[in-house]
């Protein structure tokens, strides 16, 4: 099945200036100076604490020397603000612009429909799709935002807004590591310490997992119990689909929210971390 859908919860940011490459560079989880064009990167800005704040994707503007930042919408005015406390002497600006952000997956639409887009593979998974930038929202795009959902968390893909808590979530814990958000080469930037103490010293104590429920999953917070014991955190769902943050130990357990049995399901791009659950499971965080 092929869908193209637009995203109305995304906008987009232009970082433009001759620093624009080197400034991002310092700030956030993955390499910017790997973006070209048709190809995306999908990076966390962190807390000086190492604790996600926002996450959103790099496109390269084929047209002009400028960046831009898909992120979520309601996180535009704290994403150029909390930039724009590290420009200091940088060749850079920041500012909001009227791009409108859509989705595609199955196949990408036609010419006709994608010749003023700016294109990129969706750099998490092949599966995922694309991500496509277009001047307006697309009347092409027949599916719904709720599709787009269904689509991810089938696939275990974070929504940063809703899977993430801020100054709270470790990277590795959201699968950043697994979903080619982290760059582990180069070099220093904002909150990297404690990601790659993290990695180097098997410091998860839980992921996010996929989850599946014969009843519509519950609401984001609900617990996760394990015989009466809370093992986890319902995070986003759309209808009997979601994602939870769950201790490894525990995927094999009978595992209830709310009242409701709750399944995970476990993608393979996601079995090798949980497979060292009882390493994970012994540290601390």
């Amino acid at each position: 099945m092929s869908c193209f859908v637009h995203l109305p919860d995304r906008a987009v940011i232009a970082v433009r200036g001759e620093d624009r490459v080197r400034f991002l560079q310092g700030l956030v989880s993955n390499d910017v100076t790997s973006v070209a064009p048709g190809e995306a990167v999908w990076t966390a800005l962190l807390t000086p604490q190492g604790r996600w704040k926002a996450d959103f994707f790099i496109f390269h503007d084929p047209d002009e020397a400028c960046l831009l930042l898909d992120c979520a919408a309601p996180h535009v005015d704290m994403i150029i603000a909390t930039l724009s406390k590290f420009r200091l002497r940088s060749d850079v600006s920041l500012q909001a612009t009227r791009l409108a952000v859509h989705a595609a997956w199955g196949a990408l639409p036609d010419v006709a429909t994608v010749e003023n887009a700016i294109v990129a593979c969706d750099p998490r998974l092949p599966e995922a799709g694309w991500r496509l930038l277009l001047p307006e929202p697309s009347r092409a795009a027949k599916a719904d935002a709720s599709t787009y959902d269904l689509h991810r968390l089938i696939l275990g893909l974070p929504d940063g807004v809703r899977d993430c808590e801020p100054e709270k979530t470790l990277l590795l814990e959201a699968n950043f590591d697994l979903l080619n958000g982290i760059s582990w080469t180069k070099g220093c930037y904002m909150g990297q310490e404690l990601t790659a103490r993290t990695r180097y010293r098997g410091l998860v104590k839980k992921r996010l997992v996929p989850i599946a429920s014969e009843m519509p999953v519950p609401v984001l917070g609900t617990p996760v119990l394990s015989e009466g014991k809370e093992v986890g955190q319902v995070r986003s769902s759309h209808d009997h689909c979601g994602l939870a943050f769950l201790r490894p130990s525990t995927i094999d357990d009978r595992l209830s929210a709310d009242g409701h049995r709750i399944v995970p399901r476990i993608p393979a791009w996601l079995a090798p971390a949980l497979a060292s659950k009882d390493e994970t499971d012994g540290a601390s965080s």
